[in-house]
């Protein structure tokens, strides 16, 4: 019995995919290593990516704490909220918004720069030229997004717990050292730990999404839009599942 079109199309795309991750590993340790272009690549994926996530990052926390405020009133224990903001941002929420907003612009970015050299043939003048495509192109902006995503968490998680300082003293008064010492207080290894390491995955994921979009774009200006909206929707969606399998992973060794 022939499989449907919908599910043929998905499989060979899920094969492709998986075959061109295959191609990363192969190849990433392998010489001549692309040390300017990399560097370049962590700048801006890093460098540009920081004042957005930064101000997503500041309201999120207000934001959060201005929600929870009025129920852990109500249940009398206002005073555990500097902790709770603290575990929640740190553990979850802060990986999690953090990559859904660096594949909404590094995903796309890179989608649409490799769509466009894709179409005009410059990826194919590369390799005549006697320039390895994958490594300059693709290899180093890889290894960009899985080192340069974890920093961006940890400077969001910085700017989200003092949006959080903030949206508690808006209706109180709590000092900056008091509020802090709460949040580490009651942070564990068993929280950064987790949240860090699937911080590299989230990066590997949209790295990998946003290069073999683009990579593979055709059918001139029309694809290379469809390879950025794709490289964010992919992204986005294996940004959860890889989430959910490090709940799991996580739960099973104990660490929840």
């Amino acid at each position: 019995m022939a499989l449907p079109v919908k599910t043929r199309q998905f499989l060979e795309e899920a094969g492709s995919m998986s075959a061109f991750a295959g191609r990363f590993f192969t190849t990433v340790f392998k010489p001549r290593f692309e040390m300017g272009e990399f560097f370049r690549q962590c700048f801006i994926i890093g460098y540009r990516s920081l004042p957005l996530i930064a101000l997503t990052a500041f309201i999120m926390g207000l934001v959060l704490t201005m929600q929870l405020r009025p129920s852990m009133i109500e249940y009398g224990v206002a005073s555990q909220l500097p902790a709770m903001v603290g575990i929640a941002i740190v553990r979850e929420i802060g990986p999690v918004i953090t990559a859904l907003i660096f594949a909404g612009k590094i995903g796309s970015s890179i989608g649409a720069e490799l769509g466009s050299m894709k179409v005009t043939e410059q990826i194919d003048a590369m390799e005549v030229s006697g320039t390895n495509p994958f490594k300059y192109l693709v290899v180093t902006r890889v290894l960009a997004a899985m080192l340069m995503l974890p920093v961006l968490v940890m400077l969001g998680d910085a700017v989200s717990l003092y949006g959080s300082w903030l949206g508690v003293n808006i209706k109180g008064a709590t000092s900056f050292s008091l509020f802090f010492t709460q949040v580490f207080d009651n942070l564990e290894f068993s929280d950064v730990l987790p949240a860090f390491t699937k911080s590299f995955f989230f990066g590997l994921a949209v790295g990998i999404i946003g290069c073999y979009k683009g990579y593979h774009s055709n059918k001139g200006t029309e694809g290379v839009g469809r390879s950025a909206n794709s490289a964010v929707v992919v992204a986005s969606v294996i940004i959860f599942l890889i989430d959910l399998l490090a709940v799991q992973v996580t739960d099973a060794l104990g660490l929840n």
